[in-house]
């Protein structure tokens, strides 16, 4: 008989902009592990992401994961200075990576809690609407900034939001890229829980020890089982066509000088 327990004995995957702990037990954490810049999802974080979700969903042990952000912030969403230029080589790839995130979190087997504080910004948000359940701090601030950087909301998150929240709140939150707080979240429906900033990491934790004693084989089909309704409600195939959008939103005029003044108004008030 062929002996493959050298495969267990492996080191861990190791990432750059990430920090995976706890990788024996029922419950994984995955930390957005960029606390100085409020954990920018740059391409190589969003292929990160892909890879340790692929990674996780080869653990059959495995019941819940948390994604949370380390430092003051959940997400201060996408990195554009990262992304390549419109006609640049890999650029239409680079314009996906958070389609293919999104996708890879949201096929992960295992539940997955998203743990908010700070700021969830952007494609932060679209990272945590990827996520089965969503627990924020009451001073968790939500903000979909993408029009007024003139580009439209990518990445699978114009479907996802409507899943969550319904299509006229996605539109008014979209379009004009007001700040909202923690509990509008909760009472829109996008929150499980809205708990006091002290209290986060003890609800977090009950919360994925609560799944995490449940029979898994119930808990997966009742997530498969949702997530077929929903798919058959608001589909996300057609958002492989969003990085055409993205790329469109960066080579427009008009955007580019809305672009401009939101960056300048930022620093500004930086």
């Amino acid at each position: 008989m062929l002996d493959f327990s050298f495969l267990a004995a492996m080191d861990p995957i190791m990432y750059d902009t990430l920090e995976l702990e706890n990788t024996d037990g029922p419950i994984a954490h995955l930390w957005l592990n960029r606390p100085d810049k409020l954990n920018p999802l740059s391409v190589h974080t969003l292929r990160e992401l892909q890879k340790a979700a692929e990674e996780l969903n080869g653990r059959e042990d495995l019941r819940a994961v948390v994604i949370g952000g380390r430092g003051r912030a959940f997400s201060a969403g996408a990195d554009l200075a990262g992304f390549p230029a419109p006609g640049e080589v890999g650029a239409r790839e680079a314009a996906d990576a958070g389609r293919c995130m999104a996708d890879a979190i949201e096929g992960l087997r295992a539940i997955t809690i998203a743990r908010i504080q700070g700021w969830c910004i952007g494609g932060g948000l679209v990272l945590a609407a990827a996520c089965d359940l969503r627990v924020a701090a009451h001073d968790a601030r939500f903000s979909i900034p993408e029009i007024d950087l003139g580009i439209p909301l990518a990445w699978g998150g114009i479907p996802r939001l409507v899943r969550e929240i319904g299509p006229a709140l996605t539109k008014e939150l979209v379009i004009t890229c007001r700040p909202f707080a923690a509990q509008e979240a909760r009472d829109a429906g996008f929150l499980n829980r809205v708990v006091a900033s002290e209290e986060l990491d003890n609800e977090v934790s009950a919360l994925a020890q609560e799944v995490a004693l449940r029979p898994a084989f119930p808990v997966q089909a009742t997530k498969r089982h949702v997530d077929a309704v929903t798919a058959t409600q608001i589909g996300l195939t057609r958002s492989w066509a969003d990085a055409d959008s993205l790329l469109a939103g960066l080579m427009d005029p008009e955007c580019d000088e809305a672009r401009a003044r939101y960056l300048a108004a930022r620093r500004g008030s930086g």
